[in-house]
């Protein structure tokens, strides 16, 4: 069983192929299962005037969610593809956010934190926020972030769950209690984690999230699934024999997968 279930497409607007160009590379390399699953709508702010190319138009939500399923069905034969959205959790804006997730028929939804008010954490473009703020708040309010996603019920896993440290930017104190509450809150949603492999090609070079905290959640029963985040149909699949090869050596032998928001747990299986 060899999956990836983190992809980004051009309709997102700073990724480069469309989806039949993922699909067929899934089939290239040999996937089983192929999760597609592009960022929901801004939300929050307006997207005519914030920096551009941070996610789909709303607009492009239903054309994405119709052709996903086409995709499926014209592929059955070669590429079990799972038909997901990266759904970011936005305080204040739940009521937004279960409206889109319930208005389609998603094999999972992603949750993931990109988002502490109007300042994405995740964009290069952004990075002189952390010059202006204490970096250990900032880490306490983004995993508070996540422990309110999984309290909203809305998700399937947590996405990229340390994303935090994407660029480098650490405390000068310790976080592992920040990090062990937001795994015990997935563990209390009974939710999973991704083992996100493209920490390996960011600032920081180390997958999302840690060892440490794969031992953690290998400690608490947490399911984990893999994903490249490819953002290119080249990268697809990335980093995750790397991946496959760190989950084995902390102790893990299955991986979750999706459908129809049901989770079913398989081997391992990236060598």
């Amino acid at each position: 069983m060899r999956i990836d279930y983190h992809t980004h497409h051009v309709r997102c607007g700073h990724a480069s192929g469309d989806l039949e160009e993922y699909v067929v590379k899934g089939i290239e390399i040999g996937l089983t299962q192929l999760g597609l699953s592009d960022h929901m709508p801004l939300l929050h702010v307006d997207p005519e005037t914030y920096l551009p190319g941070m996610a789909m138009p709303m607009d492009e939500l239903p054309r994405y969610v119709e052709e996903a399923f086409r995709l499926q069905q014209k592929y059955k034969d070669q590429i079990d593809i799972r038909v997901g959205l990266e759904g970011d959790y936005i305080e204040g804006w739940e009521k937004q956010i279960e409206e889109i997730i319930r208005a389609y028929p998603w094999d999972y939804v992603i949750g993931s934190v990109h988002f502490l008010g109007e300042w994405d954490i995740t964009d290069y473009r952004q990075t002189d926020g952390w010059k202006e703020r204490d970096a250990y708040a900032v880490y306490e309010q983004y995993y508070d972030a996540v422990v309110k996603a999984c309290r909203t019920g809305f998700y399937d896993y947590i996405g990229h769950i340390d994303v935090i440290k994407r660029f480098g930017f650490k405390p000068d104190r310790n976080v592992e209690h920040l990090e062990n509450m937001a795994l015990e809150a997935v563990k209390a949603a009974n939710m999973a984690i991704e083992l996100n492999a493209s920490g390996l090609r960011m600032p920081v070079q180390e997958m999302f999230p840690s060892r440490r905290m794969l031992e953690y959640a290998l400690k608490l029963g947490i399911p984990v699934t893999l994903g490249s985040d490819a953002h290119q149909p080249e990268r697809l699949a990335q980093y995750l024999d790397e991946a496959s090869a760190l989950l084995q050596d902390v102790g893990f032998t299955d991986l979750a997968t999706f459908k129809v928001r049901n989770r079913q747990n398989v081997p391992i299986g990236f060598e």
